[in-house]
């Protein structure tokens, strides 16, 4: 899919509900995709790690190559990875239509990053971990398609939403575009997930809550439901 067509998908979904495959089966990549599917997933987050950058290694582009024919969710790929430039064109390669990297990866390369992925025709992203400030990814924002907030340590599945991050969306928010994709990424919940919405957010990366479900569908409605009630208007 064209950025254009990725973009308006996203933006008529709000809110949307990214499924981390970080804690999917990976006995069964195939159904589990089919089940976010059905169940109504807005897309699909890769959560690329490389034992660097952060501690824990997960996949790589030539996992999510082979899945890409399995649906026509847009493809999220979340680079935790040091020196996001020299892999951009293998995701783009597998089929991601949307890449986020870290702006604590490439401090002072970002906005020519941004620059890439666009001119690739891909939705541009970029991450701020828990500790980094709202100022260091502020000058990107024009060239950001979406800026995703890590609500809690990049690299492990599982943790507590961090609280202080709603005020990081919030300024977000204030300070971008009104089409910009907002996204919080970890601790995501029933418990959680109304007042990161409230805070700004209009995408939800989760993980523990879909796939330790019994019902895919009903935990993904149930968090579409508590997020849209507290949208703000503007989304």
């Amino acid at each position: 899919m064209s950025r254009q067509v990725v973009l308006e998908k996203l933006r008529s979904a709000v809110p949307v509900i990214a499924a981390s495959m970080l804690k999917c089966d990976f006995a069964d990549l195939r159904r589990e995709i089919r089940l976010l599917e059905e169940a109504g997933a807005g897309a699909i987050h890769w959560d690329v790690m490389d034992g660097h950058f952060v501690p824990n290694l997960s996949y790589g582009p030539l996992v999510i190559e082979r899945l890409r024919a399995v649906t026509d969710l847009p493809f999220d790929a979340h680079l935790m990875i040091s020196e996001p430039e020299r892999y951009l064109d293998e995701f783009l390669a597998a089929g991601c239509d949307c890449v986020t990297f870290h702006i604590e990866a490439v401090p002072n390369d970002a906005q020519r990053l941004l620059e890439r992925i666009r001119e690739a025709d891909a939705v541009a992203g970029v991450a701020l971990s828990p500790e980094t400030p709202v100022e260091a990814v502020a000058p990107l924002l024009p060239s950001c398609d979406l800026v995703l907030v890590m609500s809690v340590e990049p690299g492990f599945g599982g943790q507590e939403f961090i609280p202080f991050t709603k005020g990081k969306l919030r300024k977000l928010r204030e300070l971008s575009p009104p089409d910009l994709l907002l996204g919080v990424d970890g601790g995501g919940r029933p418990s959680t997930i109304a007042a990161a919405a409230e805070a700004g957010a209009n995408v939800f990366v989760v993980g523990s809550a879909i796939f330790q479900a019994d019902d895919y569908r009903r935990a993904i409605d149930q968090l579409i439901c508590l997020a849209r009630d507290r949208l703000p208007v503007s989304s």
